[in-house]
């Protein structure tokens, strides 16, 4: 799957695979050390990949790469908001973009990609769990049709400083 971004950039959606852990680890890890956009507190081992892949499976997962300069920039996916039946057609969505390319339009073309992949699935409502702490992902949603829709307050404390967990919904 292809899509263009910048001029010079040619965007690739990659399913995502073992070959692609380092990269986008070190995305995560960045994201994980500089901002509260990723929850955990300390940067992760290479190994815990497997965990993103445990969790995507059966959904639409990809890195996102610059085809012309063969470099991944960010990676993005579907998971189950909840693993009972009922719950079938929400999902969670999730995308981390490699801080010198945030800005590119790269966050709107993966939602784009996810919201016909989860279409495709019968998956009606889009799920996003963002910290209070992340102004830039919440004007993101806001910007492409998400709205709050639930909020647990003061329940994150990472580097000190305590953070509510804003949940956002899309109905597709």
């Amino acid at each position: 799957m292809q899509q263009k971004s910048e001029e010079d950039m040619v965007l690739k959606f990659e399913k995502m695979t073992v070959e692609h852990a380092k990269e986008i680890m070190d995305i995560f890890n960045y994201y994980i050390e500089n901002s509260f956009a990723a929850y955990p507190d300390t940067k992760l081992p290479y190994e815990f990949y497997g965990k993103f892949l445990e969790m995507t499976k059966g959904y639409p997962a990809f890195a996102m790469k610059d085809e012309n300069k063969d470099r991944v920039l960010g990676f993005c996916f579907l998971r189950a908001y909840n693993p009972f039946p009922v719950f079938k057609e929400a999902a969670e969505i999730s995308y981390f973009i490699h801080k010198d390319d945030v800005g590119k339009g790269i966050g709107e073309e993966a939602l784009n990609v996810l919201q016909q992949e989860a279409k495709k699935m019968g998956i009606r409502n889009l799920l996003a769990s963002i910290s209070s702490e992340n102004e830039q992902s919440l004007k993101f949603h806001r910007k492409n049709g998400f709205r709050e829709c639930g909020r647990l307050h003061q329940i994150g404390n990472k580097k000190g400083k305590r953070f509510d967990v804003v949940w956002m919904e899309k109905e597709l």
